[in-house]
């Protein structure tokens, strides 16, 4: 009797399990075969004679703010002297920025696939996603399309550097020793068109 019912409650879930996966769309015949990211240093030198140099954004605001402190004066000198103090926090925050400087460093994010399926491809949309290794939370999706063709049986590497980091966890401006410390990361395919006019899209 017990047996009888193991095998009825196994039927049970295979038939549960069928119905599940009926609808979900056959695979696109691409196979992610690794995956990686690097933070790449930019041919990037601070010129020590051009540091104090004041661009045309500064400029503006140093002039808008001079505009509204004189016409503000012998009028209403409460006035005046929040002008005067939304100055200095403008100057503050450009000085904070040119201190800074530019960016120090861009990210190149690479993936290895091969076409499984029996037709050429054409073009992959891939997305590039970080999760939280403790959560599982989303930290960060990079997007990318390659118009790459690759022929059936064959691979290929497809890579992008940009300037977004993986999470607004990793510095633009510093290398970091421990970046990748709690990060789990999976490629996901979202699109491939073949060459023959066919689309597998991600539902």
């Amino acid at each position: 009797m017990k047996t009888l019912a193991f095998l009825s409650f196994m039927l049970s879930a295979a038939v549960a399990l069928n119905a599940q996966t009926t609808g979900i769309p056959k695979p696109p015949g691409v196979e992610v075969l690794k995956f990686s990211w690097n933070k790449e240093r930019l041919g990037w030198e601070r010129d020590p004679f051009n540091g104090t140099n004041e661009n045309f954004h500064e400029m503006r605001v140093r002039a808008r703010n001079e505009k509204r402190i004189s016409d503000a004066k012998g009028n209403n000198p409460a006035e005046v002297n929040k002008l005067e103090r939304d100055a200095r926090a403008d100057e503050a925050i450009i000085e904070s920025k040119r201190r800074k400087g530019p960016p120090r460093y861009a990210f190149l994010y690479k993936v290895s696939v091969k076409n499984t399926s029996a037709k050429a491809i054409k073009e992959i949309d891939w997305d590039y996603v970080f999760f939280d290794a403790a959560t599982g939370q989303e930290l960060g999706r990079r997007q990318f399309t390659h118009t790459e063709r690759i022929s059936p049986g064959k691979s290929k590497e497809l890579s992008l550097l940009i300037p977004a980091p993986p999470t607004q966890r990793i510095s633009v401006y510093s290398l970091g020793k421990k970046e990748r410390d709690g990060l789990d990361e999976q490629i996901i395919l979202v699109r491939v068109l073949y060459a023959d006019g066919t689309i597998w899209q991600r539902p």
